[in-house]
């Protein structure tokens, strides 16, 4: 493809995760969608039905691969899988601990987290290498297809890509994440990106 035609990434939150404990699930196997997600990942597949969407790469983690393949099904799209989607590393520090023991557990990063992301020191990745290695599969990929390509993933790897390949600095970063199947869609023209849509299944 023409590196000065336009083309649009469409970076989708997978479903809603079967949770019931409460738990960081992080990169831990055995956790798929809830039955509100299958059908927050149907409703998304039948919201890009009618879009030019040819390509799907998704996490290689269970939750976004279901999603994926729930989006495939309505779409026709094929799937890839990219390891560079996976979750923020922060999260497989806190993996398999109830979200409300985490202060117990580990005294001051969730709220260290809260305020300021960008410096966390006892993290295994920080905010903007997770930023950067989505934003570069979603650069990389992006071309390679004539219509749309559609990046599965998480909340934090893309809430905090979006904000890098648009060039956004936010005045708080825990404002405006994406929800369960969203969709946030950016164009790019040239070399830049910039955001065209946002659309979020019933929550």
């Amino acid at each position: 493809m023409c590196e000065t035609a336009a083309m649009s990434a469409h970076l989708i939150r997978h479903g809603e995760v079967h949770n019931p404990d409460h738990v960081v699930y992080a990169d831990l196997p055995g956790f798929v969608l809830s039955a509100k997600g299958r059908e927050q990942a149907r409703t998304v597949g039948r919201h890009l039905a009618g879009s030019p969407l040819e390509r799907i790469v998704s996490s290689p983690l269970e939750r976004a691969r279901e999603t994926s393949e729930f989006i495939a099904a309505a779409t026709g799209a094929t799937v890839e899988v990219d390891d560079r989607l996976l979750e923020w590393g922060l999260a497989s520090h806190w993996a398999g601990i109830g979200w409300k023991r985490l202060p117990e557990v580990f005294p001051g990063e969730l709220e260290a987290y809260l305020a300021h992301p960008e410096d966390l020191p006892f993290s295994p990745e920080s905010l903007s290498q997770v930023a950067n290695r989505i934003a570069d599969c979603v650069t990389e990929w992006a071309p390679r297809t004539a219509g749309d390509t559609a990046f599965v993933s998480h909340e934090d790897p893309l809430h905090s890509a979006r904000l890098v390949l648009t060039g956004k600095a936010p005045e708080s970063y825990h404002h405006h994440k994406p929800a369960h199947c969203s969709v946030t869609t950016l164009v790019r023209s040239g070399r830049k990106w910039s955001m065209t849509g946002y659309w979020a299944p019933d929550q």
